[in-house]
């Protein structure tokens, strides 16, 4: 058996590589988690106004992801894009089924809370539209690529020649209009999180 590589190295990997490693490496899939959680968290526990309810909400969100790992695609987007769709269809569930969703956490094993308030429907209500108002507020060059690239898939060589930039350049707009996604989606509630999920605190990732 190998050992693990340092964390400092796999912080350095994006989250295709770490989604891929973590088919052999606990340690792969969780820099995954610390990168995103604190956002995830966040954004569910404004839907939510309930911290617990956005606690067990996010752990159902990753366990659901770990299950799945193997059958990420990366589409230019990172896991940010993937996460997010997974966090809707587990409130989707938990509001269908009046309890939190917790079958995901079950397989793994991972105790999951009794006493959680019952979902209610308003917590998805508006939860697609919020995604839609932080695309928009992104400014039109960064907008028009994660649309092209994130939403329909397009490959970065379909997307330059539609806005006859370079490859690079498409790649470049797509970065920094998901890294404010990512704070938009987050708020400004990141500090406060942390206390609850336990995150290691990356400064790099960060948004100007």
């Amino acid at each position: 058996m190998t050992n693990a590589p340092p964390r400092d190295s796999l912080e350095a990997l994006d989250d295709a590589e770490l989604l891929r490693r973590s088919r052999q490496s606990g340690a792969a899939f969780r820099v995954v988690y610390d990168r995103h959680a604190p956002r995830l968290f966040a954004f569910l526990s404004r839907r939510t106004g309930d911290a617990t309810a956005a606690f067990e909400l996010t752990a159902e969100t990753f366990a659901a992801a770990w299950l799945s790992r193997d059958r990420f695609v990366d589409r230019g987007g990172g896991a940010a894009p993937w996460l997010f769709g997974i966090a809707r269809n587990v409130l989707a569930a938990s509001i269908r089924d009046a309890s939190i969703e917790r079958r995901a956490r079950s397989r793994v094993g991972l105790d999951a809370a009794a006493d959680v308030a019952e979902p209610r429907p308003e917590w998805l209500a508006g939860f697609d539209e919020d995604l839609a108002a932080a695309l928009r507020d992104l400014p039109a060059p960064q907008r028009d690529v994660i649309e092209m690239r994130v939403l329909d898939g397009r490959p970065y060589a379909d997307v330059a020649r539609s806005l006859a930039i370079t490859p690079g350049a498409a790649r470049v707009r797509a970065h920094r209009g998901l890294a404010a996604l990512r704070a938009s989606l987050g708020g400004r509630r990141e500090t406060a999180v942390a206390t609850v999920t336990n995150p290691t605190s990356d400064p790099k990732e960060r948004n100007r």
